[in-house]
């Protein structure tokens, strides 16, 4: 395969464009970067509404705080493996290791919340009954009913 024709030289026209930019120019001009930044920020904008809509009040924190919906993890790695594919190729490696991220970060967020979910449900059982006067082996004992164990 001679060297026009390498995939991995495809673009060589872009890179010497790139070479003349400064440092920040080439960050802004980074399509994958700013699509998965830019869905990261609608996505924190839309929780922070919503938590306001919801709490009668604006809770900045929710700006730069995790969990919630949506959820700003998920949104950015489906925007890098959108911008990936449609950058690149869907037959490209950086798709196929955009999407392998993606949909790694994606099934860990489902578990954090599935298991979350679970222990705030343990935790309203607990709170229900007064845990504070129980002794050692009644707390061992309902504990272990709680949970299942």
């Amino acid at each position: 395969m001679d060297r026009a024709n390498s995939p991995w030289d495809n673009k060589a026209e872009e890179r010497k464009q790139r070479t003349s930019m400064t440092f920040q120019e080439q960050l802004l001009s980074n399509y994958l970067l700013i699509s998965a930044l830019l869905s990261w920020f609608v996505a924190q904008v839309c929780k922070t509404a919503i938590d306001a809509y919801f709490n009668k009040g604006i809770n900045w924190e929710r700006m730069t705080g995790s969990g919630g919906m949506p959820s700003s993890h998920s949104s950015t790695v489906v925007a890098l493996a959108t911008a990936a594919g449609i950058s690149y190729g869907v037959d490209s490696a950086v798709f196929a290791i955009s999407l392998v991220f993606a949909v790694v970060v994606m099934y860990d967020a489902t578990g954090v919340r599935r298991e979350t979910g679970k222990q705030a449900v343990i935790l309203n059982r607990l709170l229900l009954d007064n845990p504070f006067a129980w002794t050692g082996k009644e707390f061992e004992k309902k504990l272990k009913g709680i949970c299942g164990a």
